[in-house]
């Protein structure tokens, strides 16, 4: 249809000009093209009639096209196995655990095609993200979401990440985060990277002493993971919007996506399994896909070389001992063994 409305029209146009009741460069306008394509159709007309202005691109199948039953075996994968995951994640496996071969861009195509998963809507203005620090080890986040992560249960995931690199450095599930789950992120951080700058945080209350609700933190009066930060000399900066931990909120947007996807796929239903599975699988497979280098070449970790970083990172609680080597402490009576200093 297309094809004879198209040379209908050229026709009309090309009897006007040869009677002169059009120029060249108002007969191209009428047909859309420019005058140069309009003296190339004048040619092929001339030399072949109304067929020399078929349009064989139309007619022809492409070469690169791929095979019918190629396409229907992505879409049946999908829908066997995938359904519902977001053609990113998807693509990612297709590639790794079937061999797949196809672009991102072809794969999302043919879903969309076949109504397997909806365009996405028009991006909203385009807002400038703040810069990323330099260096691996200058600036890292720390921080939890709870979510249903599988069936039936609801766990607060805890990541600790590079401000420089997104890379992840920790991440682990556990029943409420806190004081403990904290320190565990950070020891982890520590044991296999280093010591680092500068950690920041929301202002939770294991976090930081906060006197007026939506108000400032009292750096004077710091909490038990304050107190080990400036033992270990890392300072502590606290987030006062959800807009300023968006480097760690758009990471909880990608693991609420794909995290209850794969672990469902991996029959995994209890903590100590997907926190396996974060630690051999996830956490690896995340940092390749979605790491950056650095803006510069070096690192502001430093290796720890001190004793005891399990005797920072805990609480501390001051108590008399009395004469009787014993202390109280939440309602217990400790007693305490005698030695050279106390007998």
């Amino acid at each position: 249809w297309l094809q004879e409305t198209r040379k209908m029209r050229f026709e009309e146009v090309y009897t006007d000009w040869q009677e002169k009741r059009l120029t060249q460069a108002e007969a191209a306008r009428l047909l859309g093209v420019c005058e140069r394509t309009f003296r190339r159709q004048m040619g092929r007309y001339e030399a072949d009639g109304l067929d020399g202005l078929i349009d064989k691109r139309i007619e022809q199948i492409s070469h690169r096209r791929a095979p019918v039953d190629e396409v229907v075996k992505l879409v049946e994968l999908y829908r066997r196995d995938y359904a519902g995951w977001n053609v990113r994640h998807f693509h990612c496996w297709y590639r790794r655990e079937h061999a797949g071969q196809r672009s991102y861009t072809w794969v999302k195509n043919q879903l969309q095609q076949a109504g397997e998963v909806k365009r996405a809507k028009a991006r909203g203005k385009h807002r400038k993200k703040r810069e990323r620090a330099p260096l691996p080890g200058m600036l890292v986040h720390q921080d939890a979401s709870r979510h249903e992560w599988v069936a039936g249960h609801d766990w607060d995931l805890v990541v600790t990440l590079d401000d420089a690199t997104g890379e992840h450095l920790s991440m682990f599930f556990c029943e409420e985060e806190g004081t403990a789950s904290s320190f565990h992120g950070v020891g982890q951080t520590i044991a296999c990277h280093g010591l680092f700058c500068a950690l920041y945080t929301d202002r939770g209350s294991h976090y930081f002493h906060t006197p007026e609700a939506g108000g400032k933190v009292d750096h004077n009066n710091p909490t038990q993971f304050g107190r080990a930060l400036a033992q270990l000399g890392i300072e502590h900066i606290a987030a006062y919007s959800p807009e300023a931990r968006g480097r760690s909120e758009r990471a909880f947007g990608t693991h609420q996506e794909r995290l209850p996807r794969e672990l469902a796929k991996a029959d995994i239903t209890d903590m100590q399994q997907a926190n396996a599975y974060l630690q051999q699988v996830y956490m690896p497979r995340h940092n390749a896909e979605f790491a950056v280098p650095a803006a510069e070449s070096g690192s502001a970790f430093v290796p720890y070389i001190g004793n005891g970083l399990a005797d920072i990172l805990c609480e501390h609680h001051e108590r008399t001992v009395g004469n009787d080597n014993c202390v109280s402490f939440e309602r217990l009576k400790l007693q305490i063994p005698a030695d050279s200093a106390r007998p």
